[in-house]
């Protein structure tokens, strides 16, 4: 009998042993695994280099051109205006929605572009392209005049075709349309005359 309790005090003590040693190879394994699993959570080189300013080269840009640059994953405008596209934004206010850019100023507009052409020089405009309704992206419609879904006076702008709604020469929003708020003006600022950093403003 003695030796029964005695075989069994060792088959105990070996079991013993036996789940102590597969406890700490599990917490092992574990601590292993967790540790590429947390890095996943760092952002990447290219998570980081997506919010990072973008320099844009306006040097070759006309008048009446316009220009895109990805800033954050989203197309941004460069637009040249003309004298004849700047005189028109006088003559707009009635017809729009917003013309001082009142609604969300702190997320639309900042505070160097809440002026009329909005933008920091009358002649350049910057926009991020993505109309304020649901996130299409609208198209140039620089030509002014009558036109396929325009107006008959149309002075020139933007028409996002998704849901039709329009914008002038500054991304202002036209009245009784779908889009709520004007084109958004991203921080921007410029580093020569030739050359502008889309994603900063410390200098502006």
């Amino acid at each position: 009998m003695s030796e029964t309790l005695a075989d069994s005090g060792q088959i105990d003590s070996s079991k013993r042993t036996w789940l102590i040693a597969t406890s700490c190879a599990g917490a092992v394994g574990t601590a292993a695994v967790a540790v590429p699993f947390v890095s996943t959570f760092q952002p990447s080189e290219k998570a980081k280099a997506a919010g990072a300013a973008v320099e844009a080269d306006i040097s070759a840009l006309k008048p009446g051109e316009k220009m895109t640059v990805e800033w954050r994953g989203k197309p941004v405008w460069i637009v040249r205006r003309t004298p004849e596209q700047l005189a028109a934004l006088k003559t707009l206010d009635a017809k729009l929605a917003d013309p001082r850019s009142a609604r969300n100023p702190d997320e639309l507009t900042p505070v160097y572009a809440r002026n009329e052409g909005r933008s920091i020089k009358p002649e350049i405009f910057v926009t991020v392209g993505i109309c304020t309704h649901l996130g299409c992206s609208p198209s140039d419609k620089f030509q002014t005049g009558a036109q396929p879904s325009l107006p008959d006076d149309w002075q020139g702008g933007f028409f996002c075709p998704c849901h039709g709604s329009t914008f002038d020469m500054a991304g202002r929003v036209y009245k009784n349309v779908p889009a709520p708020d004007n084109l958004e003006v991203p921080p921007h600022m410029y580093l020569s005359d030739a050359k502008l950093l889309i994603g900063e403003d410390k200098k502006a």
